[in-house]
């Protein structure tokens, strides 16, 4: 657990500098698995939306180990880790969207693949990553790659990294807010550490923090529906999604494409192929995207042209009172046709929700007197939120002629 000689810093927008004082954190941002990560996108298609939105899930990741180094400040998490752990939230802060493809959740859903444990994998078996780690120890992989998976091995660990109110949620708010200009993700996160406990093993908020917890939560409400869930953005990610299922379906078919698609027909043919996975960013397929506007294909060439040139579909809440409309607009297209240029989506998402039974799954809050309750027993606006802020939207996309 050697440190450097001089703290290394990265300048940031958000945190003014990223602090690096470990060896082992400096080769772990210098390798080529980790700066693979300048190539994907954070936001995938808000950048339709808000063209602000060009940061990568490299500076996400660098922030999120940030405020990692920053939560290693409060009294109670210092006393809690030793060296070693504190190097494996350090880590697994890093590397926990180490895994993740092309423009993110897309590419996910149709080829059948997932970036968690993708990336649970990729620290464990990519030979460069692995090499790096096993310089801590021989064990030292395999427990970050417990944590990304919640095995509850190190289980303070992983609610840090990932919980109702975790290191990753606390920058990719921040940050997403930042770069798309919106006013509704700005978070206290200093006040947010400073009230931060830890108590029988879990992580407790002091109850005079309760306003800025409450704050956290409608600010993650409203960045879901007005900048993550917005419907311009969803259409262009539907163009996407049917590329992706286009060229899946041309591969099964044995089409001859005029350019490289042998990554995406290793990933069909073997998902868990980690080799092909990580050829698969932004670049690559922004490259075959543009490459497929001069497809013999004629649907591939259609979507490919609207994907490169923002010719947005349309939408429709999918509601009894548009069924008619959706109907007819259907018919327009062919049998062929339909499966690519139409799409029914729903997105859900809550304020607050503490009925589950997982590590992390509720915020805890410390009384004056050292009492354990729930921030639903204790913030009347939340507890009103989480009957009342449960919200989805159902949408049918389409083609315009």
């Amino acid at each position: 657990m050697k440190r450097l000689a001089k703290q290394q810093v990265f300048k940031d927008p958000l945190y003014g500098f990223i602090h690096v004082d470990y060896e082992l954190i400096k080769k772990l941002i210098d390798c080529s698995l980790f700066q693979r990560l300048r190539r994907i996108r954070q936001l995938s298609g808000v950048q339709m939306v808000f063209h602000g939105a060009e940061h990568s899930r490299f500076s996400h990741s660098l922030g999120v180990y940030e405020i990692a180094n920053r939560f290693l400040s409060v009294p109670d998490i210092d006393q809690a880790l030793n060296e070693r752990e504190k190097l494996i939230f350090l880590a697994a802060a890093l590397l926990h969207d180490i895994g993740h493809g092309a423009y993110s959740h897309a590419f996910e859903d149709i080829f059948g693949v997932n970036h968690e444990k993708i990336g649970a994998a990729l620290i464990l078996e990519n030979k460069e990553l692995r090499s790096i780690l096993d310089t801590i120890d021989s064990t030292f992989a395999e427990d970050i790659s417990s944590v990304l998976q919640k095995k509850k091995k190190f289980p303070l660990i992983e609610q840090l990294i990932s919980s109702q109110l975790d290191v990753d949620r606390l920058d990719y708010l921040e940050r997403d807010a930042y770069f798309t200009g919106a006013a509704y993700g700005h978070i206290d996160v200093d006040r947010l550490i400073r009230v931060l406990y830890i108590k029988n093993g879990q992580v407790v908020f002091k109850v005079t923090g309760i306003h800025a917890i409450e704050n956290y939560l409608i600010a993650r409400y409203h960045m879901y529906w007005q900048v993550y869930y917005h419907p311009v953005s969803r259409a262009h990610e539907v163009v996407l999604e049917k590329i992706y299922r286009r060229v899946r379906d041309l591969l099964l078919e044995d089409f001859e494409f005029n350019t490289n698609v042998t990554p995406l027909k290793t990933i069909i043919e073997n998902p868990n192929q980690l080799d092909a996975y990580i050829e698969i960013d932004d670049y690559y397929i922004n490259g075959l995207i543009a490459s497929f506007t001069k497809s013999s294909d004629q649907i591939l060439k259609t979507l490919a042209n609207d994907f490169m040139n923002r010719k947005l579909w349309g939408y429709l809440n999918d509601i009894p009172e548009n069924q008619e409309k959706i109907s007819e607009i259907k018919a327009k297209f062919s049998v062929l046709e339909r499966p690519y240029y139409t799409s029914h989506r729903t997105v859900k998402n809550s304020t607050y929700m503490d009925d589950g039974e997982g590590f992390g799954d509720k915020i805890y809050i410390v009384l004056e007197n050292g009492k354990i309750s729930t921030l639903k027993d204790q913030s009347k606006i939340i507890e009103s939120l989480m009957l009342s802020g449960t919200k989805t939207d159902p949408k049918f996309f389409y083609r315009k002629r």
